[in-house]
């Protein structure tokens, strides 16, 4: 994957071995800056403290990663599928880089074995191994750049465990995902269609919006009404996911609601966290709030240190 031989010289006057040799196994090269890597594996329950009490975990590590992950996916859908729609290409990236397949791949590459956490933390966190794979993504973009990022990707992972072609045709359904997490949690919703027009083909074209508590959510176009309606969902989950004001706003106006339903209800019930209760009930995990505020301006820079690469890479030839 990469030129090895200097960092195979390096290694034989080191003491440590055995930490690059287990990266190497996973990423087929060996790290320059290896605590990076160690970082990425630090759940924040493995209460690890850096210099001056600083509490060390993959919090950071895994927003990065999340971002460059996004990217350099992107960069291999778009060049694989030549000619696609950008919707099917959107959808295909989702089904890449959702929680359930980063968790799987973790597991395959052996991730499950290097992460430190309490055993505690475990019992109910499925996704520690998803989360710590965008970690390494995020690790590998520190110590050796974009392009490293998206051969390991490339090499590494699908070459490896996924086949895009399968992928692609695997229809993720976010409306069932959508209507039980409504249940689930006793939020009502509903789907309604906004507009029905033709594209320049004279092909129909649907456009459906979600009301979550007759708040409005996600919007989705398609070919078909059960197209739109999926493209609504997926938009809707994400919101969910991601945007803590949506949250906010979807969980007053059900409390509302529940108040209308039952004015006998006493002030002194409790009702659990908005955020809290999303985190537990549907991606089971830890949420930083800021995780996604810089998010276009990271893919940005991964995206244009790319192009760099490839000019630099273009001019030697």
């Amino acid at each position: 994957m990469f030129s090895n031989i200097t960092d195979k010289i390096r290694l034989l006057f080191r003491k440590d071995k055995e930490p690059y040799l287990c990266f190497y196994r996973i990423l087929g090269f060996y790290p320059h800056n290896i605590s990076i890597y160690q970082q990425a594996l630090l759940h924040k329950s493995s209460s690890i403290k850096a210099g001056k009490g600083r509490l060390l975990n993959n919090e950071r590590l895994e927003f990065l990663g999340d971002a460059i992950l996004d990217a350099v996916v992107a960069d291999i859908v778009y060049k694989r599928f030549e000619g696609k729609r950008e919707g099917f290409l959107t959808n295909t990236r989702s089904k890449i880089v959702q929680r359930e397949t980063l968790n799987h791949i973790g597991k395959q590459i052996g991730l499950d074995k290097l992460i430190k956490y309490t055993t505690k933390q475990s019992s109910h966190n499925s996704y520690m191994c998803g989360n710590a794979f965008e970690a390494l993504i995020g690790a590998i973009y520190l110590d050796r750049g974009y392009g490293a990022c998206k051969m390991f990707m490339e090499e590494r992972i699908i070459k490896q465990y996924l086949n895009l072609e399968k992928i692609s045709r695997k229809e993720v359904n976010f409306k069932s995902k959508l209507i039980e997490w409504s249940q689930k949690n006793k939020f009502e919703i509903s789907f309604e269609l906004l507009e029905q027009s033709h594209d320049e083909d004279q092909n129909p074209v649907f456009e459906s919006q979600i009301l979550v508590e007759n708040i409005a959510a996600g919007k989705g176009k398609g070919y078909s009404k059960k197209e739109s309606q999926q493209e609504a969902a997926h938009e809707t989950l994400n919101k969910i996911k991601n945007d803590p004001q949506f949250i906010d706003i979807i969980f007053a106006a059900k409390a509302e609601r529940e108040k209308a339903e039952n004015p006998t209800n006493t002030e002194e019930e409790k009702h659990p966290a908005p955020i809290d209760e999303l985190k537990e009930s549907f991606i089971q995990e830890e949420t930083i709030s800021e995780k996604y505020e810089d998010h276009e301006r990271i893919i940005a820079e991964a995206e244009a240190a790319a192009f760099l690469e490839k000019e630099t890479t273009g001019t030697d030839n």
